[in-house]
């Protein structure tokens, strides 16, 4: 571990990554080296820069390190969103027409992480949402997941992670830099906002219409019951109100670099 943390330091120095000031940041106890790595691969996302150091750097880490240093669902939902979000920028940055077959676009296992390819659909289903079927509204698990899944994969499903991941669609809410001292801050915030901005309700008919994403993965939400108890939680109905709940269209539009401004 010693000699791993010591070629992360190198990795990051390499020219057209970060600044010394940036990699000195990561040697703090509260730190952790691979969610650094993924909030500067995202960094470069942004800035529509080459991370070609930093990509290759995860490719080669073993699966023990990345196991050992994501050791806490925060770590792994910190680390995964970030992945996620930056090489869906990187990858329809450089060709945006990989985006108009979707479906392969997000089935396409581009992303090397510990030696394991990887596509969005896994990061997303298999280990953010813990071997969820993508297609079952968050009811169904696959029934055999990989190893390598079993092993990355998150504990327990956050459904705030819905209101995080960015995949280049208009309809997606913005990307944030996720951290792990700061993750739950973070994502109870957007949450809040998308919802806010997002969910129309109709105080004449007592209707709501929430985002499509909610309709899709409405096990993650624990049913209309629980999504109806956390808008009334971020205050986006009254709390003596129990609309009837429906869904919006999505926008698949193409739309990228859409990230959360402070």
């Amino acid at each position: 571990m010693q000699r791993l943390f010591h070629f992360v330091i190198s990795v990051l120095l390499l020219p057209g990554t970060v600044m010394i000031a940036q990699a000195q940041e990561i040697q703090s106890p509260e730190e952790n080296q691979f969610t650094k790595i993924s909030q500067q691969i995202l960094l470069s996302a942004k800035r529509r820069e080459p991370a070609d150091s930093l990509v290759q750097f995860l490719q080669q880490i073993s699966s023990d390190d990345l196991y050992q240093e994501l050791n806490n669902d925060t770590k792994k939902k910190t680390f995964w969103l970030n992945i996620y979000n930056a090489f869906t920028q990187l990858a329809l940055a450089q060709n945006p027409d990989q985006y108009k077959k979707r479906g392969q676009f997000f089935g396409q296992k581009n992303i090397v992480i510990a030696g394991e390819r990887l596509s969005l659909d896994r990061i997303e289903h298999g280990l953010l949402r813990r071997s969820k079927t993508k297609w079952s509204m968050g009811y169904i698990n696959r029934l055999f997941p990989s190893s390598f899944e079993r092993k990355h994969r998150v504990d327990t499903v956050d459904y705030r992670i819905h209101f995080a991941l960015n995949c280049g669609a208009k309809s997606c809410p913005p990307i944030a830099f996720y951290r792990a001292e700061q993750l739950d801050k973070q994502l109870d915030l957007a949450t809040r906002v998308y919802l806010r901005n997002e969910a129309v309700y109709d105080t004449i008919k007592n209707e709501i219409a929430l985002p499509a994403i909610m309709g899709w993965f409405r096990g993650d939400f624990g049913g209309k019951r629980k999504m109806t108890e956390l808008l009334r939680k971020i205050s986006v109905i009254p709390n003596d109100t129990n609309p009837s709940i429906k869904f919006k269209k999505y926008d698949w539009n193409l739309y990228l670099d859409n990230y959360k401004t402070d």
